[in-house]
């Protein structure tokens, strides 16, 4: 897949890895537009990466999602590609009870649901480009859960079934490549309470992406991330155990 000339959709894109990703597109000279719900976060994102287009859009919110897609089609009809990067997380334990239902809607809503909704309303314009690409975020927590964001992992672990299958079916009649993208533990704002403090910086997961791109790897494994993977295709048990600890 091309790193440069790409008109490339990033939805989350206002901070964190989103917004690298965007800085790192925007520096290869591709057209970047990054979405978020917040006006005020997306006008100081479009601040720091000079030349990004900021729309703010709610990827829950169906109606935003229509008016994005309308402008899309109006605007950036050369749209190549898109990175599905919104994405919402919660702590808490199943075992204390009350919230876990309600929290675990919103999440697959925001890391799954609204994902496959996006995509299917993208893929006629992505059809009609000589090359074109879908990035689906999900985590390292695919692999083996951890117990604190049980929901969250769940969400990702449906996220990361969807792609395998979106990749498949997309192979057979179209050139639209499809990319999982897969980081550990990451240090930005969305991580805090989980002890982002201690990941990676978002700067390596994007730069992944890029290198990624260019050799055509479907599924990147960013850091730590391909430890867990082997661990949980030779000892689940421990691999679930060290996400745990």
């Amino acid at each position: 897949m091309k790193t440069t000339q790409n008109t490339v959709l990033i939805t989350g894109g206002s901070a964190g890895i989103g917004l690298e990703i965007a800085r790192q597109f925007i520096a290869r000279g591709n057209n970047v537009i990054i979405t978020g719900r917040n006006e005020a976060r997306l006008k100081r994102a479009a601040s720091l990466v000079p030349g990004v287009t900021a729309i703010v859009s709610d990827v829950t919110n169906a109606a935003d999602v229509d008016l994005l897609v309308s402008r899309l089609e109006a605007d950036f009809p050369a749209l190549n590609v898109v990175i599905n990067n919104a994405g919402r997380a919660f702590v808490h334990q199943l075992s204390n009870g009350g919230t876990s239902y309600e929290k675990a809607g919103e999440e697959i809503l925001t890391n799954y649901l609204s994902i496959i909704r996006l995509n299917e309303k993208l893929l006629p314009l992505l059809r009609q480009q000589k090359q074109a690409a879908i990035v689906n975020v999900s985590s390292i927590v695919s692999f083996a859960p951890n117990h604190v964001i049980a929901t969250y992992s769940a969400s990702k672990a449906a996220l990361h079934s969807y792609t395998l299958s979106l990749r498949l079916d997309l192979a057979k009649n179209t050139t639209i490549k499809v990319f999982e993208l897969m980081p550990p533990l990451v240090n930005t704002d969305f991580s805090q309470d989980i002890g982002g403090a201690n990941g990676i910086p978002p700067v390596t997961v994007a730069e992944a992406l890029i290198q990624a791109f260019e050799k055509d790897e479907y599924e990147i494994h960013v850091g730590n991330t391909a430890y867990i993977y082997e661990l949980s295709r030779t000892s689940p048990a421990e691999a679930l155990a060290t996400m745990n600890k």
